[in-house]
């Protein structure tokens, strides 16, 4: 799928959507901690993961983008520190200038108002005023991979974000994953529109029938029930 094509799909879809297909396709999903915002609300986010795992210095960034292919999102691994900042408006400026399209840091960034100015999607933990506060050896592989969380993230992922947060996709999958996303959402849509026209929730799904069929099949779930019936509550 090209680059453009996809970010033309995914401007309909949100992460929560492809969040879904990942369940549906038996993929992990993998999400960036929760506290992981946007600097500007509303910003969103989609490229090829270009990961770099800080030590103290930008050197790192900058030696990045030396490679980066563009469109690219730099993700940052600052191992979730709390406190110091790892990235400010120099840094994000040069991204832009280097043709990223986004941030995601695994810790906090600074500079906030400058960085609302330069208009780059930057999504982090926070923000402090104090950047780094040591310098550590440079790791083997640092731009390689960059770990978020709980995930390995490398340059065989691409990274999407929005208001719900960051998720990391893997890019040989992106395809069949838009499109079990959009039809998630056309379902969710239609469910949506029938409530508002008068048809609740629980008819739609026929949640009577769910509650009696439990009753002579106790290992019966509401996913299972979802998928005969067609919904799309939970993925």
């Amino acid at each position: 799928m090209e680059h453009e094509d996809l970010e033309r799909r995914f401007a309909t879809l949100t992460t929560a959507h492809l969040a879904d297909a990942c369940i549906r396709a038996g993929l992990p999903v993998r999400c960036a901690p929760a506290p992981t915002r946007a600097v500007v609300p509303g910003s969103r986010l989609l490229g090829p993961a270009v990961p770099a795992r800080h030590v103290g210095s930008v050197d790192v960034f900058l030696e990045a983008f030396e490679h980066a292919v563009p469109g690219g999102v730099l993700v940052v691994d600052n191992g979730g520190r709390l406190d110091e900042s790892c990235v400010g408006d120099l840094v994000v400026l040069e991204a832009r200038a280097a043709g990223l399209s986004g941030v995601v840091i695994w810790g906090l960034h600074r500079d906030t108002a400058d960085i609302r100015e330069i208009g780059l999607p930057v999504f982090s933990l926070g923000s402090l005023p104090t950047g780094p506060l040591s310098l550590g050896p440079r790791v083997d592989g640092g731009l390689a991979e960059a770990i978020v969380g709980s995930w390995r993230i490398g340059s065989s992922d691409l990274v999407l974000g929005d208001d719900d947060g960051v998720l990391f996709l893997p890019r040989d999958r992106a395809p069949e994953l838009v499109t079990l996303a959009e039809g998630i959402r056309d379902t969710e849509r239609r469910q949506a529109d029938r409530i508002r026209a008068g048809e609740s929730l629980r008819d739609q799904v026929r949640f009577t029938d769910f509650l009696a069929a439990r009753e002579t099949d106790s290992a019966l779930t509401f996913r299972a029930h979802l998928r005969a019936v067609g919904g799309a509550i939970e993925e």
